[in-house]
């Protein structure tokens, strides 16, 4: 087994809203091996995109541990450990500044970490990226106010592989998209992946993409991890009912086997995180909560095969 790339220990973020604590984050686990990607889903709101920016420190985490190739992330250490962990934010028209041309924005990166020896230098690595996303050369002189959303998020990936990282968080990148577009930068990123080696973070809310791209799918709901498993296992065999409901919805093709699919549909509405429920925070939408549900929440367990849940009636 190899040792984890990431390993993200009882991480906690808390925000302070009107003198109360905002539980975005709270208490998350898990690991990400060398060349793997890990999906993380849920619906919006639940801390995905926040579990992203505290592992690389752009929100100061409130509790837990980040250890990247066995050193730990602090405030310190991310200073060298940020080449090798970079992020592809999920909007690529407020992600890019307008005032750069493409070459800069790029460039950035090299200029900042000092890869390069000379001007030429630079330049050739920076077409050598574009080519990588596939851009053209004569794009270079161009500002991102004259590409399209796809050919922006290709600049936004460029410049995150300008350090050659080998962990890219990817926070939501393709739901600003076209659904046609959208299936061309998932087929780069695992293009991007057999060649480099890269491992990923890929957090998303639409399951068909997430079963597409993730070897390992971490389902999240109020700002805890409810469920993790390999893709194919957890689609085959969801144990939280959470899981099971985000399954449910996802659309069938074909009307016949649609009209046999049983839709689980929750009831009330998500739970505000400055109010949390006691005890299991989806317990208050659970048509199997118990009394011990109320009282104390569960951890995440295994459940065999590596598949963890965290519910009680199981």
């Amino acid at each position: 087994m190899d040792e984890p790339l990431l390993k993200v220990e009882d991480l906690k973020q808390y925000f302070k809203v009107k003198k109360m604590q905002l539980k975005a984050v709270d208490g998350v686990s898990f690991t990400i091996r060398p060349n793997e990607t890990l999906g993380l889903v849920g619906e919006s709101g639940c801390g995905k995109t926040t579990v992203g920016r505290s592992i690389l420190r752009l929100y100061e985490p409130t509790g837990g541990h980040v250890y990247f190739k066995g050193e730990e992330v602090t405030d310190k250490s991310i200073k060298h450990l940020r080449k090798d962990m970079q992020m592809v934010f999920q909007d690529p028209y407020s992600s890019l500044n307008p005032r750069m041309t493409v070459e800069d924005i790029i460039g950035e990166p090299l200029d900042t970490h000092h890869l390069y020896k000379n001007k030429k230098e630079r330049y050739e690595e920076i077409l050598h990226l574009m080519s990588l996303v596939g851009l053209n050369a004569e794009h270079a002189t161009r500002y991102a106010h004259e590409f399209s959303g796809g050919q922006r998020q290709r600049i936004g990936i460029a410049r995150a592989l300008a350090t050659h990282p080998s962990f890219i968080i990817c926070d939501e990148p393709v739901s600003a998209l076209d659904v046609s577009i959208q299936a061309q930068v998932i087929n780069m990123f695992e293009d991007l992946k057999t060649s480099l080696g890269i491992s990923y973070l890929f957090i998303a809310h639409d399951l068909l993409v997430v079963q597409h791209i993730s070897d390992r799918i971490a389902v999240m709901y109020l700002g805890k991890i409810v469920e993790i498993a390999d893709t194919a296992d957890l689609y085959d065999n969801p144990l939280h009912p959470y899981t099971r409901s985000l399954l449910s919805a996802i659309p069938i093709p074909d009307p016949e086997e649609a009209k046999k699919q049983e839709r689980i549909i929750l009831e009330g509405d998500v739970p505000s995180p400055l109010h949390m429920p006691s005890g299991c925070p989806f317990r208050t939408r659970c048509r199997y909560a118990t009394e011990q549900c109320s009282a104390e929440c569960p951890s995440l367990t295994d459940r065999g095969d590596g598949h963890l849940s965290a519910c009680w009636n199981q």
